[in-house]
């Protein structure tokens, strides 16, 4: 039988590891505006004098006025080395 502890601290372990998988998700973000161009891949929504254009899929539904919700995820990341600041080549001085 479990003791009375262990029952206590089960609800905290449990939103201690949902927690994790929430905070891994991207944060969705919003668009609204009219549709300026519409291809397979990519949709263009005018928001102000801005053009927005957002990747799609075949199951995206499109109206003439849109909200589209996305995520932004990086697809690359280019690690550089510390120490030498931009436009500073790095030289020492005797």
């Amino acid at each position: 039988m479990l003791e009375p502890k262990a029952l206590a601290l089960t609800p905290l372990a449990l939103l201690t590891l949902t927690g994790g998988l929430y905070a891994a998700q991207a944060k969705t973000y919003q668009v609204t505006g009219p549709v300026t161009a519409l291809t397979n891949d990519v949709i263009t929504v005018q928001k102000g004098k801005d053009l927005w254009e957002i990747g799609r899929d075949s199951s995206t539904k499109v109206g003439e006025r849109v909200t589209v919700q996305y995520r932004l995820s990086a697809t690359e990341i280019a690690v550089k080395p510390a120490g030498a600041k931009s436009g500073q080549s790095p030289s020492k001085k005797k």
